[in-house]
């Protein structure tokens, strides 16, 4: 017997969960400059209850071969990288601000 979605009732291997938790939060992108006139891309608005923000952050900070972390429910990356960025989480599903 399959089981099935606490959240959905659809059977797990069909969920749709995290697709919907993607496209119900509402993602900030910009750029703060840092000490020593570095610039870094912060990432803002995911809820980490709902995504991993860790395998997240992995995932863009290897796509685009730069350094990062994971503060405060923050993505922090090295760079400016806001349009790339917002490219790569739009193909992801995520709602971007400002695009509602």
């Amino acid at each position: 017997m399959q089981q099935i979605c606490d959240k959905c009732g659809l059977p797990v291997d069909l969920c749709i969960c995290k697709e919907i938790a993607k496209e119900q939060q509402l993602v900030k992108v910009y750029t703060l400059r840092k000490k020593f006139g570095k610039i870094v891309t912060f990432i803002e608005g995911i809820n980490e209850k709902e995504v991993d923000l860790k395998a997240l952050s992995k995932e863009l900070k290897s796509k685009f071969a730069c350094g990062g972390t994971v503060k405060n429910s923050c993505i922090r990356l090295q760079g400016d990288k806001r349009e790339s960025v917002k490219k790569a989480l739009r193909d992801m599903g995520y709602t971007l601000e400002g695009e509602e």
